[in-house]
C-alpha cells in the first residue's frame, strides 16, 4: 500500500497511525475509568452551553503527553486546549477531540468515542476513531484503505437516496421533504466522529451534519469515510480543509461516492 510522504519528525503516515492507534487505546481506557461515576462536569460556550468534564480533561493531558511527546514538529489543535494558534506554523498537526460525544458520555451511552488525526498541508492522512464502550477502533491512513478491528471496511454500495438509511440530527431525519424523498432514519448518535464512521463502515448510507462541527469533531472521520469509498463534503459538494485560522464547517453530507451527488440534491434545504 502507498504510503504518504514522511513529516518533520521523519514520521510515515504508517507510523503515526500506529501512534494514534496506541494514544486511542490508551485514551479510551482512560476515560472508562471516569464512565459511569459522575465526573466533575461544567459548560462551556455558546450558544447551547456546551459540556465538558473533567474526564475530557484528564484524556486530554493523556494525549498531549502521548502524542506531542512523540512528533515535537506537529502542531496541535484540540477541542480541550486553548488554541494559540502556533499550529498554523506547522504543515502536520495534530486534531483531537479528547470525548467526542460527551453528552452521550455523561449520560451513559455507548457511543461516545476518542476522535485523533493526523492532517498534513490542510487533509488528514492517518486517523483513529476509537470507541471504547464498543471497543470499536477504526482506522485509516492516507492510501491505506480504512479498517475496523483489523478488518477492512467500504461504504454501501446504494445508488439511489430512496430507500437510502440516513443518520443525523433529528431536524434531518425528521424533516417532511426528507421524509418524502424516501430516506430512512436511524437512531441519533451523539458523537458526530461515531456517526460519520457508521457510513464509513457501510452500516448507514448517508450521514449528516448541521452547520457548527469543528475540526476536531470531523478530521479522522473524513478519512475514514474517503478510505473507504466515500466522501464527506458541504452541500456544494467542497471537500473539508483542516488547520485554518477558524475551525468551523458548514452543514456536511456524507456519503459513497456513487451517492454523494444525489444525497447533496436531496439533502440541501434541510441541511441549510
Amino acid at each position: 500500500m502507498p504510503e504518504a510522504d514522511t513529516g518533520p519528525d521523519g514520521a510515515s503516515a504508517e507510523a503515526d497511525l500506529l501512534l494514534l492507534e496506541t494514544a486511542a487505546r490508551r485514551a479510551g481506557e482512560l476515560a472508562l475509568t471516569f464512565f459511569g461515576k459522575n465526573p466533575e462536569t461544567w459548560f462551556k460556550g455558546k450558544p447551547g452551553m456546551s459540556p465538558v468534564s473533567e474526564a475530557d480533561l484528564a484524556v486530554d493531558k493523556l494525549l498531549a503527553e502521548d502524542l506531542r511527546g512523540a512528533r515535537l514538529g506537529y502542531g496541535w489543535l484540540s477541542e480541550e486546549t486553548a488554541d494559540d494558534r502556533s499550529r498554523l506554523d506547522h504543515t502536520r498537526v495534530f486534531i483531537v477531540d479528547p470525548i467526542d460525544g460527551t453528552r452521550a458520555f455523561l449520560a451513559g451511552g455507548d457511543e461516545w468515542t476518542v476522535s485523533i488525526a493526523v492532517v498534513d498541508s490542510g487533509r488528514p492522512v492517518a486517523g483513529a476513531v476509537y470507541c471504547p464502550v464498543r471497543d470499536e477502533m477504526f482506522l485509516a491512513r492516507a492510501g491505506g484503505g480504512a479498517f475496523l478491528n483489523g478488518t477492512r471496511m467500504s461504504v454501501s454500495s446504494r445508488r439511489s437516496v430512496s430507500g437510502a438509511t440516513l443518520t443525523g440530527p433529528h431536524s434531518i431525519v425528521a424533516n417532511s421533504d426528507v421524509i418524502a424523498a424516501g430516506f430512512v432514519g436511524t437512531d441519533i448518535l451523539r458523537s458526530l466522529a461515531y456517526r460519520l464512521v457508521t457510513v464509513a463502515a457501510g452500516r448507514v448510507d448517508i450521514g449528516t451534519a448541521r452547520g457548527g462541527p469543528s475540526d476536531w469533531d470531523l478530521a479522522a472521520a473524513d478519512l475514514l469515510v474517503q478510505e473507504a469509498g466515500g466522501k464527506l463534503t458541504d452541500v456544494k459538494g467542497r471537500l473539508l480543509t483542516y488547520n485554518r485560522p477558524k475551525t468551523g464547517h458548514p452543514g456536511l453530507i456524507a456519503a459513497p461516492d456513487a451517492l454523494i451527488d444525489a444525497a447533496r440534491a436531496a439533502l440541501r434545504s434541510a441541511i441549510g
